[in-house]
């Protein structure tokens, strides 16, 4: 009779597990579209409608926006503190006015080049022609012009706020606040210049400010590890809501966008990381959690912390540098909603209408995009954008109406765009001034910017290096003089 002996299992694991790519940030994401497509296709069958959602639509529409209220209570205070925070950070860089001016050039020329691929999908695409939509569609919402701009900049409280009362036919009168990015980043660019100037006395607000960021930035980091959840709902909602049906009347303008959306990603940001000698597999191995949260949640200053985060801790790029960099690139950096969004959808407009662009216009396309980004910061984003586009050409600001109705959809992929252009620039301005970390750059990812969660953004940083299974570890400190020329 033979007796059977069983092979106790290797390193002493028993029972079922996981793999280990099933634990990433990444796949989880991913898993959660699939959920959540599969849901919003259920309640979009099952009678679910904007106006009359049933239970499913109704419950994915209060997940989705119960996510993007908690993102969106922590901005004004993130905003604030990291713009005050980086401007101080500055002092330690020997070359900080060096490293700002060519941020923002690179700004500029990451937008003009997205801007002229915008206008040659325009033209070559034609999504204006043909659409059979009705030219009834008006667009009541606020109109973006120049002179708007300007006097945005002027905050009209210390927060930047705002408030504005509705009266329901009931008689109940509801008060919603609403916050002006814009002047909050103004307000903060002018508190930390102003820090800077005092010096030494202002050292205990410095470290106060300092510590209140960690602190928002810990909330926010909680925030950003429910995302899965977040993802369900937010795309559960607008597959619900929106469909199919409702991109069919303008397919070929989507198809546009995105066109233009997957050149800038997946080959203008290739080509600049190549010409710069990095890995482009690294760079997208390393920015990817922040474009996949930033296309769920569809919010650049949300998703600011995860971007800063894969900034330093997986593309090298010093803290010093970046927790400036980053903050000004997620309040003005905007190639997907300031520059293939707007060019493209001029010409749409145009075309609708039946009005001829010439070469002088089209020249001030490129110019609103490259110059009147900022302006997406204070207001509704890439709509109020297109506004000031269509005021400057002298378009009619009706035909942004015709556009509402997917601007969910498009917006997914704009603010993708947005934020891997918001980690490339601070990554190529570092290599180019010597002082990206290139063996952090090329070091092994494991899929998930968790691993050294024991860390905060205000620490005195270290540069994680790689083990053996692939995670990366903090192992000596990093200060900021490392960003020193």
């Amino acid at each position: 009779m033979s007796t059977q002996t069983s092979t106790p299992s290797p390193a002493g694991k028993t029972g079922f597990q996981l793999p280990k790519w099933a634990g990433s940030f990444g796949f989880q994401i991913i898993a959660a579209l699939i959920v959540g497509l599969g849901l919003g296709l259920l309640a979009k069958y099952t009678g679910s409608t904007k106006a009359s959602p049933n239970a499913l639509g109704a419950t994915l529409q209060t997940i989705g926006s119960s996510y993007v209220s908690l993102l969106q209570t922590a901005v004004v205070p993130l905003i604030f503190t990291a713009v005050v925070s980086s401007i101080s950070n500055l002092r330690q860089v020997s070359n900080a006015a060096k490293l700002a001016w060519n941020t923002l050039l690179w700004f500029a020329i990451t937008s003009l080049i997205a801007v002229l691929i915008g206008i040659g999908l325009g033209v070559l695409l034609q999504p204006g022609a043909n659409t059979g939509i009705s030219e009834e569609a008006k667009y009541s919402g606020k109109s973006g012009d120049w002179w708007a701009f300007l006097v945005g900049l002027f905050p009209k409280n210390f927060l930047g706020l705002g408030a504005s009362s509705t009266v329901a036919e009931s008689g109940a009168v509801t008060t919603s606040v609403s916050f002006n990015v814009l002047q909050i980043l103004v307000i903060a660019i002018a508190v930390g210049v102003a820090a800077l100037k005092v010096g030494k006395a202002a050292e205990p607000f410095l470290n106060l400010n300092a510590s209140a960021l960690a602190v928002i930035q810990k909330v926010l980091w909680w925030i950003i590890r429910i995302a899965p959840l977040g993802t369900v709902g937010l795309i559960g909602n607008a597959v619900a809501v929106y469909g199919w049906d409702t991109i069919g009347s303008l397919g070929k303008f989507t198809f546009a966008i995105y066109v233009g959306l997957a050149l800038v990603i997946f080959a203008v940001y290739p080509i600049l990381v190549r010409a710069h000698g990095l890995s482009v597999k690294q760079y997208f191995s390393g920015v990817w959690p922040a474009v996949q949260l930033a296309f769920v949640s569809r919010s650049s200053v949300g998703t600011l912390p995860l971007t800063q985060r894969v900034t330093e801790r997986s593309l090298g790029v010093p803290r010093a540098y970046a927790s400036f960099a980053v903050p000004l690139g997620a309040t003005t950096k905007m190639d997907g909603c300031a520059a293939i969004y707007p060019a493209i959808s001029a010409i749409f407009v145009a075309q609708f209408f039946g009005i001829q662009l010439d070469f002088t216009q089209y020249l001030l396309i490129a110019l609103v995009s490259v110059l009147g980004s900022a302006a997406t910061a204070g207001t509704t984003g890439a709509v109020v954008m297109l506004t000031l586009t269509l005021s400057t050409l002298g378009l009619p600001l009706a035909g942004v109406g015709l556009l509402l109705a997917i601007d969910p959809i498009l917006d997914m992929g704009r603010t993708a765009v947005n934020v891997a252009g918001q980690a490339l620039v601070p990554t190529i301005v570092a290599k180019r001034q010597g002082i990206l970390d290139e063996q952090l750059y090329n070091a092994p990812r494991n899929g998930t910017p968790f691993v050294d969660d024991s860390f905060d953004a205000a620490d005195a940083g270290t540069p994680a290096a790689a083990s053996s299974d692939g995670t990366t570890t903090d192992t000596a400190p990093r200060h900021l003089e490392d960003a020193k020329a």
